[in-house]
């Protein structure tokens, strides 16, 4: 009997299953895909933790692949000694959100380890802030981000208030991994928890120094208040958990003409009225553009469902039509905004740092040159610019100053050690005031930082590919790119190679080898002339590969025609 079938059996048949997992299997006994595809292999604890679609089997989310992950979890705390500092658990608006937080709570208690539990759905960010205002351990934050409604995952932070990073990573793993037997996963009855004080609600105290936190940031809080009835803002929170802070701290702020996306305000595990939850997908916006045209919006703000990604239109004077911007336009426009009205107030530190991922934009390196600031770069994944804070407060060699990647994330502050939309949204919204009061719009702003810095584009080609062959094909498909990399693309020259897995770095004209001086990871990299990129990678959280690219040109339309014809020949020698 084949490995997964033998897996198959014995869910469907040991008592330890419940009665509601062994109907769900036994309705696909016939179907042996199906079952192949739920059993294969272990759900895999990754180094951000697990994600995968919700239902029976060891390859799906459900509470038995959840509290074996939590339980690897507990051995590691206990191992390290840090259990008296507690856990901090948050969760989002996905099916079975509150379930798996409890199911991961109630399995920490069992191991004497105290669980700090938000009362009701909260932002990812909120969570990073939280363990870190409590003094926990570690925190779990129970969300699949943007993903379709039928996923959902379980992310891991240390006391750092960041996602955990190597080595620390691939040890949770290891003890993850350790937890073979489903039922050596321990649990205890929640009202036992409470008494024994070992489960603990919170949410309305972390709720308010949060956002005290927040207010803090904003540079000129005198230019909203004499803005804040001018400016319009259409925002939603794609029916996820940023509604309430988000219009909380605009509110606060003073911004009185903020109208919510009426269809999108409330919780939905089904996202009801989108294809997918996903600030980088324009039709995820119709409803909001709708509204921004009836009320004449001069900024449309979107937080995915975890609230930890922002994605923004902003109004074209000229053409009255609302224009989009990428994740990396969103972030330098925060950036060069803060940057430069900081260094014009004397308020910007001399050691002061920029952080971005190696996929995001080529923008941020001139404006880090015009201000002095150092700019570093480091691999794909926010957990990465967590780390970088972290060993700045252990060094004290640089100050932070403006994070962010290439996907709608970025921070502004130290609050949280994770990327923060509900942060992003006030800042983006103080920038519109900004230029409110100069008589521009956003996008006028984003095309005079475009004039003055050189114009930057980027771009993304994604293929999803599903299940056991899926990732054999993606391996594939690296392994070919690694053997063979391209020395030229869209004629555009090949200076350097970059294989992170291998730490390799490859000067192509001299032939001289060096180390990439990043952490090992599955990541290929093309650094052409003229200021051009192209870098390939497997998704950590999807079943998906990505080419990521980037042009800089001598207009919109030149970078836009430029970006064009690299993503085209990108495609054909990477991608088929």
């Amino acid at each position: 009997m084949e490995d997964y079938r033998k897996k198959y059996e014995y869910w469907l048949h040991d008592p330890y299953f419940d009665d509601e997992t062994k109907k769900e299997l036994e309705a696909i006994k016939d179907n042996t895909e199906e079952i192949k595809e739920r059993f294969y292999k272990d759900l895999e604890f990754g180094t951000g933790g697990l994600r995968g679609i919700i239902g029976a089997g060891c390859n799906r989310m459900n509470i038995y692949t959840v509290r074996r992950a939590t339980q690897g979890l507990a051995n590691y705390i206990l191992k390290e000694g840090t259990q008296d500092k507690g856990v901090a658990i948050a969760y989002d608006c996905r099916r079975m959100s509150p379930e798996f937080a409890d199911i991961s709570a109630l399995c920490l208690a069992a191991n004497g380890i105290k669980a700090y539990v938000f009362d009701s759905l909260r932002p990812t960010p909120e969570l990073s802030f939280a363990l870190r205002q409590l003094k926990c351990t570690a925190g779990i934050v129970i969300t699949a981000s943007h993903n379709p409604p039928e996923y959902n995952g379980y992310k891991v932070y240390w006391e750092d208030g960041a996602q955990i990073t190597s080595p620390r990573d691939t040890d949770i793993i290891k003890e993850v991994k350790a937890v073979t037997d489903y039922s050596a996963a321990k649990t205890m009855d929640l009202d036992e928890a409470k008494k024994q004080g070992l489960y603990q609600v919170i949410g309305k105290d972390i709720d308010d120094l949060y956002i005290a936190e927040l207010k803090k940031y904003p540079i000129h809080p005198e230019i909203i208040k004499e803005m804040a009835k001018d400016i319009r803002i259409v925002y939603t929170p794609f029916h996820g958990t940023g509604n309430v802070p988000v219009r909380r701290v605009l509110e606060e702020l003073g911004f009185e003409n903020v109208y919510v996306v009426p269809e999108q305000e409330l919780p939905d595990p089904d996202f009801t009225t989108l294809e997918y939850p996903n600030p980088e997908d324009p039709k995820a916006f119709t409803l909001a553009l709708a509204l921004a045209k009836k009320v004449d919006a001069d900024i449309v703000l979107a937080t995915d469902p975890d609230a930890d990604r922002l994605g923004i239109y902003a109004k074209d004077k000229k053409s009255g039509s609302y224009q989009s911007f990428t994740g990396n336009m969103s972030a330098m426009l925060i950036a060069e905004y803060r940057i430069r009205e900081l260094a014009a107030l004397g308020k910007l530190p001399k050691n002061g740092a920029l952080i971005k991922t190696i996929v995001s934009s080529n923008l941020a390196d001139p404006i880090a040159e015009e201000y002095g600031l150092k700019l570093i770069e480091v691999l794909t994944g926010f957990k990465y610019i967590g780390e970088q804070i972290k060993w700045f407060e252990e060094k004290k060699d640089y100050e932070y100053v403006f994070g962010y990647e290439e996907s709608y994330g970025c921070l502004v502050g130290t609050h949280a050690r994770d990327k923060d939309a509900v942060d992003a949204v006030m800042c983006l919204a103080e920038v519109a005031a900004w230029c409110k009061k100069q008589g521009i719009t956003v996008w006028d702003q984003m095309q005079n930082i475009y004039k003055k810095y050189g114009y930057y584009r980027e771009g993304i080609h994604t293929e999803t590919l599903k299940g056991l062959d899926g990732a054999e094909k993606i391996h594939k498909i690296m392994e070919r790119i690694r053997k063979n990399p391209p020395t030229e693309f869209a004629g555009l020259k090949v200076k350097e190679f970059r294989d992170y897995k291998e730490d390799k770095t490859l000067d192509i004209e001299s032939g001289k080898t060096s180390k990439t001086g990043l952490p090992t990871s599955n990541v290929l990299y093309f650094d052409m002339e003229n200021d051009s990129w192209c870098c390939v990678r497997p998704s950590g959280t999807e079943p998906k590969i990505k080419f990521y690219m980037g042009v800089k040109g001598t207009d919109l339309y030149d970078s836009q025609r430029r970006l064009e014809e690299l993503k085209q020949d990108v495609i054909h020698k990477l991608a088929e």
